[in-house]
Parts: C-alpha cells; sequence; structure tokens
C-alpha cells in the first residue's frame, strides 16, 4: 500500500489563465515572465503548470522589471532571495 497523503496547498498545480486571475495580469503577460525565466513553470504534455509554492515565492520577492533567474548566475542565486553586488562608482 502506497503512503497517499492529501495535496497541500503549495503542492498545488495553476494554470497560466489562473494565474493571470490571481494576479490581474493578461495572460500573455504571465508566459511572457515564464519565457523570460522570472516565473518557473512546468510542461504536462502540452500545457502550462504553475506551482503554487513558485507563484507565492516570485510574489514575496516582488516582481523586478528585466531581472530573470538567468541574470542571477543560473537562477539559484535569484530564488534564494541574494541581492546583486554593490555597484562601485568610478572615483
Amino acid at each position: 500500500m502506497t503512503d497517499r497523503r492529501p495535496p497541500t496547498t503549495s503542492d498545488e498545480f495553476l494554470t497560466v489563465d489562473e494565474v493571470a486571475e490571481t494576479l490581474r495580469v493578461n495572460p500573455q503577460t504571465v508566459r511572457n515572465w515564464i519565457s523570460d525565466g522570472t516565473l518557473p513553470a512546468v510542461r504536462v504534455g502540452r500545457r502550462i503548470r504553475i506551482t503554487r509554492r513558485d507563484l507565492d515565492r516570485v510574489m514575496e520577492q516582488g516582481y523586478r522589471p528585466g531581472r530573470t533567474a538567468a541574470d542571477a548566475g543560473g537562477g539559484r542565486a535569484f530564488w534564494d532571495g541574494e541581492q546583486d553586488a554593490p555597484t562601485e562608482t568610478p572615483e
């Protein structure tokens, strides 16, 4: 017998339309965030799904235009909440 546990809210998968409705943005905006690497998503067959956990994480950190997971060295630093290194001003 397998251990079946009920899914938690963070395990929930959302559609692009559900994310767009939640954030009150156009679904194309959500697709753009996915393409840019700002919002992680998984492909299930031909469908795209976003986990509630990933959506919550992006919302907690706040949307930063032009900033993608790739900008932070492969995505790990971006999702771990590391800040950009301070820039030095030439003297």
